[in-house]
């Protein structure tokens, strides 16, 4: 008998979630097409179309917004409409919070499942201001511990979670996400003169270092450029001319980036997960990524790793990629297929069926 579950993703910003987002929609995607599974998907309005699936249901009046203020308006206003959308869910087992935020809050008999996908805000706290920490205290703590099931995407993640915010271990799963190998078309040879890093303008993205480690790779290899992608570029200020900032680009031009880049670098200080290396990996581009967060877990060893705190550590890493472009790329290509959406939605459905074991235990 087919499981009922209700995504709702009343806190999404369309365009805004960077990897999160990323996972959301497969897996929506790969549940909505599982005849073990009926699924409605709940999104604002905002986001009309997310899931491209006819059991979605748009709320016209939540509207998601990238801020913290912008994020508070939209849960009260998903609040205030969450007794609407509880009438629609009401014969669902179990509610899933695939962005952490739990709204609207579940029915007396429904399980409760929150994917968390790091504590960054407690693991680097200087990163982030009073106001957010503040927010993530009761909008990401508190809700965590109350769920039936926490589910997160690294070993790194779940043990941070379980340090920080006091879950029990043996209500945290770990399910690492996946690529969709199809979408990519692996090229071996004939690779262009740039690296490419595409991440959010974040703080802990680590641009700043990564420009001092060009500058250094540069002295060797001239004809070097870097090209950004991802959203919020703007708050780095003026970049050096060697750099090409492109923004928010197009799903099939970031592919074709993967395809031609000499070299995807990943100086992140953080990450839960970290799509990027793997979708690199799938499109046969030599990866140099962090040491930090659970990027070692995720790369294993198809990647140059480097300490992303030294500039100097980091072109290092750089100058090897492009030393061992041939060997990455054939070890890049094996490591990423071991990771599949497939065996994301698969392990996901198993974790709803455990909630809801759990949540009549404590009933």
């Amino acid at each position: 008998m087919a499981i009922r579950v209700a995504l709702s993703m009343l806190s999404l910003v369309p365009g805004g979630m960077g990897g999160s987002e990323t996972y959301a929609r497969q897996l929506s995607l790969g549940l909505g097409h599982r005849r073990d599974v009926g699924l409605i998907a709940v999104v604002p309005g905002n986001a009309a179309g997310f899931t491209g699936l006819a059991s979605e249901q748009a709320v016209p009046s939540v509207v998601a917004r990238d801020s913290t203020i912008g994020r508070l308006v939209g849960i009260a206003a998903a609040r205030l409409a969450g007794r609407h959308v509880r009438r629609g869910l009401d014969d669902r087992e179990v509610v899933h919070y695939p962005f952490t935020i739990p709204v609207p809050r579940p029915a007396r008999g429904q399980a409760r499942v929150m994917t968390v996908h790091d504590v960054q805000h407690r693991d680097l706290p200087h990163l982030f201001s009073r106001a957010e920490r503040l927010f993530r205290v009761f909008a990401y703590e508190i809700p965590a511990r109350r769920a039936d099931l926490v589910i997160t995407i690294s070993e790194f993640a779940r043990d941070s979670i379980v340090r920080h915010l006091r879950v029990h271990p043996d209500r945290v799963r770990v399910i690492p996400l996946g690529v969709d190998a199809a979408s990519f078309s692996p090229q071996l040879s004939g690779r262009e003169p740039f690296l490419l890093y595409p991440a959010r303008g974040w703080p802990h993205k680590n641009h700043a270092r990564l420009f001092e480690a060009v500058r250094i790779v540069r002295e060797t290899w001239p004809e070097l450029r870097l090209v950004l992608t991802g959203g919020n570029l703007d708050a780095l200020g003026p970049v050096p001319e060697w750099v090409d900032v492109r923004g928010l680009v197009p799903v099939e031009e970031l592919h074709d980036l993967y395809r031609r880049a000499s070299v995807m670098v990943f100086p992140s200080l953080y990450e839960g997960f970290g799509l990027p290396p793997l979708e690199a990996m799938a499109s046969g581009c030599p990866v140099a990524a962090s040491d930090a967060g659970s990027i070692p877990e995720v790369c294993g060893d198809a990647a140059v790793l480097f300490d992303p705190t030294d500039p100097r550590a980091i072109a290092r890493g750089i100058l090897e990629a492009l030393d061992r472009s041939d060997d990455l790329a054939r070890r890049g290509l094996e490591h990423a297929a071991r990771f599949t959406w497939d065996a994301c939605v698969d392990a996901h459905i198993s974790a709803y069926h455990d909630a809801v074991e759990l949540h009549r235990t404590v009933a």
